[in-house]
């Protein structure tokens, strides 16, 4: 099974004082056991590098780029991907979704990848499966 890696996802896994770490460390250890294949997006590592920076600093960028994105496949946005996320963000017009959040819809879609690991509701809503159950 190919799972796709949300910002969310990675944010518990590396910060202890999430209040998913718990869930979102197990749930890693078991797939990375296991025989599912990770991916995410490189706007998906953008979104996630800066995030980490910024609430908890460069020592745990270091580890997230160091030890969890290794073992990660990545999937590069091309410009027609991007094109069909903004489209889709613009015909939204929603605020609560970001355009991370659509390209990763787009990718996913274009992929054929049903299952995405996150704590975001917004995969639910488009229609994916969302692991760890809660």
């Amino acid at each position: 099974m190919r799972i796709f890696v949300d910002t969310s996802a990675f944010l518990a896994i590396i910060d202890g004082d999430d209040r998913f770490h718990p869930l979102a460390l197990r749930f890693w250890e078991q797939q990375l056991s296991g025989s599912a294949v990770l991916l995410t997006s490189n706007y998906v590592v953008l979104e996630t590098t800066a995030l980490i920076q910024n609430r908890l600093g460069l020592e745990a960028v270091s580890v997230f780029h160091e030890e969890v994105l290794p073992v990660i496949y990545q999937e590069w946005i091309n410009p027609d991907l991007h094109q069909k996320a903004v489209m889709a963000l613009l015909a939204a017009r929603r605020r609560d979704v970001s355009l991370v959040d659509y390209t990763s819809f787009v990718l996913m879609r274009h992929l054929g990848i049903r299952t995405a690991f996150t704590f975001d509701l917004h995969f639910a809503e488009q229609g994916f499966e969302t692991l760890p159950l809660r």
